[in-house]
């Protein structure tokens, strides 16, 4: 069996548990796998709805430029139909988006136009705004508006929601969705709720926006409203596509538990999915009181995680907005990644053939120095070698003649970097104790090991 074009193979997507990740739910948690859409999101459903109803309406005519403001995903779902239609793209888009959306975009030939995010929607510059403007500008255009367009949740109320339904064979109590637009939580929740009104929709909301406090008290509050950092989900204003009637609940999760929850995905579950993803699962562990055994809950995983290379799955990124914290390596590292071994010491009393023997057969290159059992100084192979040029009756005296400074001792915390520059020519190795009392010897070659490991 082959398909006619790409955008035959949007929809039917698959169903899988979630185990690890999800162990302290006590009902059976599913995610509805929307990355293996061509588009990898769930917009191309929605995308394709639109053009095909704006094309029967006549507002998309042959030859036409669809211009929308989205912030990565509709418009990729947009391109790709674009493509096989024969339209031209236009977008404009919030410059907090990561640079892998534009990317995507432009990919497919469509042209990006990036706006300031910390603006009104009515600001002559946001990406609402600008998308208007060129709409009037632009002859034959068409945009969308993917979030008074009730297309986009009727495209959900046709194949997401009976996709879900079959696929649980009508056992789902649950749905949790990340609410941006609001087509794909409000068009779901419709079908689903026509199947077996008890089931709970459970939308996702961010801190920033004003979905939940305008759900529970019904008062668009705009004190609400802050600069945030989660993609796909949130929004300053109330657009259709959000029918509060189908929501139970809105849960906020914070931009840090949600950019976190996105690498804990692939990390325990092996799905690689984007952030408005890990918010609806940081919400889901949020909720966990609500669900009991028995209960089948899905959770809608709505793109893939190659759109948040550059933020989420990037640690300088989130060490910059003090999302992980900087964890150097230090001394404690270094020596818990050594084999246990006791530290060659030589009293300063032994002769310096003795310690060109003990170097010999331990293929050491350095030995520190004791007297009475404290370390006094050091002596090396270079140490050895200088003295006996100069004087090879060297061998019968002590080697306190020829020891030098001891190498430094150092604290446990001392950082690797810092470690990194004690060490040099003159200075081959440092000494650190233990927690329990004991010498340990870190060379470079240690901390190389560390750092590999």
């Amino acid at each position: 069996m082959w398909y006619n074009n790409i955008l035959e193979t949007i929809g039917d997507t698959p169903m899988v548990k979630l185990n690890k990740i999800a162990k302290d739910i006590p009902a059976t948690v599913l995610a509805k796998i929307e990355t293996t859409n061509p588009g990898n999101s769930i917009k191309d459903r929605m995308a394709l709805k639109m053009i095909e109803d704006a094309e029967k309406s006549g507002k998309l005519k042959p030859g036409g430029t669809i211009i929308e403001g989205t912030s990565g995903n509709t418009g990729m779902g947009l391109a790709i139909a674009a493509v096989i239609k024969g339209y031209k793209c236009i977008f404009t888009s919030t410059d907090k988006q990561s640079k892998e959306k534009f990317d995507a975009l432009r990919a497919f030939g469509a042209e990006v136009i990036v706006c300031p995010t910390n603006v009104e929607p009515e600001d002559p510059r946001s990406y609402y705004s600008v998308s208007s403007r060129l709409e009037r500008e632009v002859p034959n255009s068409w945009k969308p508006n993917q979030y008074d367009n009730l297309s986009n949740s009727q495209a959900h109320y046709e194949s997401t929601g009976p996709e879900i339904w079959e696929q649980t064979e009508g056992k789902i109590t649950h749905l949790i969705v990340g609410v941006g637009t609001g087509g794909t939580i409000s068009g779901t929740a419709r079908y689903l709720k026509e199947k077996n009104p008890a089931i709970q929709v459970l939308g996702i909301d961010t801190y920033g926006s004003v979905f939940k406090k305008y759900k529970e008290t019904g008062i668009f509050d705009k004190n609400e409203i802050y600069p945030y950092i989660t993609e796909g989900i949130g929004e300053d204003f109330l657009p259709q596509n959000v029918d509060f009637s189908l929501i139970d609940h809105f849960e906020k999760v914070t931009d840090k538990d949600a950019a976190l929850m996105t690498r804990e995905i692939a990390r325990k579950e092996g799905i690689f999915a984007g952030n408005s993803t890990g918010s609806a699962v940081a919400g889901l562990l949020q909720m966990k009181d609500k669900f009991k055994e028995g209960d089948v809950v899905v959770i809608i995983f709505p793109d893939h995680g190659t759109r948040y290379l550059g933020k989420m799955y990037n640690d300088d990124w989130l060490r910059d907005r003090g999302f992980i914290k900087e964890e150097k390596l230090t001394a404690r590292h270094i020596i818990g990644k050594k084999e246990s071994q006791e530290i060659v010491t030589i009293d300063c009393e032994k002769t310096v053939l003795e310690a060109i023997n003990t170097i010999k057969s331990l293929n050491i290159s350095q030995i520190p120095v004791t007297q009475k059992g404290m370390v006094i100084g050091k002596i090396t192979e270079s140490d050895i070698l200088d003295s006996l040029i100069e004087n090879p009756g060297i061998k019968s005296q002590p080697v306190r003649n020829i020891s030098t400074a001891p190498f430094p001792f150092i604290d446990l915390n001392t950082s690797i970097d810092k470690i990194s520059g004690m060490i040099n020519k003159d200075n081959i190795a440092v000494l650190v104790e233990d927690d329990n009392g004991k010498i340990e010897i870190i060379t470079q070659y240690d901390i190389i090991n560390a750092i590999s490991a």
